[in-house]
């Protein structure tokens, strides 16, 4: 499939435009003492669904033709995708079905319903829930919306990288979380046309690892996906997310979903912060690799902050009595 291209992400700037406004990039020092480098926190988590992949989903559904619009779309996710699918189908009138493994984040199925979609629920994983998908959209006649190979999403996302390097431009690394990985990719795609000097670092939850092994070994493979960080929880490696990484990402770490929820306290704690586990995965790679990142420039990106209420009392209980 066609790779976006930097003008690509120009152009979904433009079609953001009054939809959305930059999202804020703050400092805080308190962070910085805990991670012993400069952190800058992205504020992804801060869109009106709760993470960044609201800019993708808008920017898709303006790119549809007459026909697609009027017989819907049809997306497969674990929660964030789904919303901003079901989002910007709301915003453009157009029929939205989202498919979900069995027993999902209820905070993330409410808000789907709340967006009008139509939720099924099919599948103990995104695998099957991607297959499930697949034969929905067949039998309706609905667009089948990719939750990464689709090169209007990564356009989308790539916004939130244009503000980025206008917020910071001096920034030396970026840390970005992968499940599907149309973030990283993104990332990938601005850093390489505004910032070359930028390393660009993808981060995975070491019980879901099929992108990062799929970087590592250059062909897309499968592998367990047992991550607690539903917008990590990936069983396979993307073809075009993959594409896009290959030759530009700088590094691809693991982190472990305990290190994931510390870094969510963490966040809480010094920056204010409410994030999920894959919007606290950025910060759990410094944690994880203190030496990888000591005294660099760093902008993580908090990807969203769609936890559920079991998620965040745990995190809570990491901070101990009062």
């Amino acid at each position: 499939m066609l790779q976006p291209t930097i003008s690509d992400a120009l152009a979904a700037r433009r079609v953001l435009a009054g939809q959305l406004p930059p999202t804020p990039m703050w400092n805080y020092p308190a962070l910085d003492a805990t991670a012993g480098a400069s952190v800058l926190v992205k504020h992804e988590n801060v869109q009106p669904t709760g993470a960044f992949k609201v800019r993708g989903g808008l920017n898709l559904l303006a790119s549809l033709g007459a026909e697609e619009r009027r017989t819907g779309i049809v997306g497969y996710s674990t929660g964030n995708h789904a919303q901003s699918l079901a989002f910007a189908a709301r915003r453009h009138g157009v029929p939205c079905v989202i498919v979900m493994p069995v027993d999902p984040n209820p905070c993330k199925a409410d808000a789907v319903r709340a967006l009008g979609a139509e939720l099924i629920e099919a599948g103990a994983d995104m695998g099957e829930a991607a297959e499930h998908a697949r034969r929905l959209a067949e039998e309706r006649g609905m667009r089948l919306v990719s939750a990464a190979d689709e090169p209007a999403l990564v356009a989308g996302v790539a916004t939130a990288y244009l503000e980025m390097f206008e917020q910071a431009p001096d920034l030396e690394i970026v840390v970005v979380p992968v499940g599907g990985g149309s973030g990283a990719a993104a990332a990938c795609l601005v850093a390489e046309a505004l910032a070359p000097r930028c390393e660009v670092i993808a981060v995975q939850a070491a019980a879901s690892p099929a992108a990062h092994d799929s970087w590592r070994a250059g062909r897309l493979l499968t592998r367990p996906n047992g991550t607690r960080a539903e917008g990590l929880a990936t069983g396979a490696g993307f073809a075009l997310t993959q594409q896009l990484m290959g030759p530009r990402l700088a590094d691809f770490l693991l982190v472990d979903d305990d290190r994931i929820g510390e870094a969510q306290w963490v966040l809480m704690r010094d920056a204010h912060t409410l994030a999920e586990g894959a919007g606290a995965a950025g910060l759990a790679a410094l944690l994880a690799h203190p030496e990888r990142f000591a005294g660099r420039r760093v902008g993580v990106v908090c990807t969203g902050a769609n936890a559920s209420e079991h998620e965040l009392r745990s995190r809570l209980r990491l901070a101990g009595p009062a």
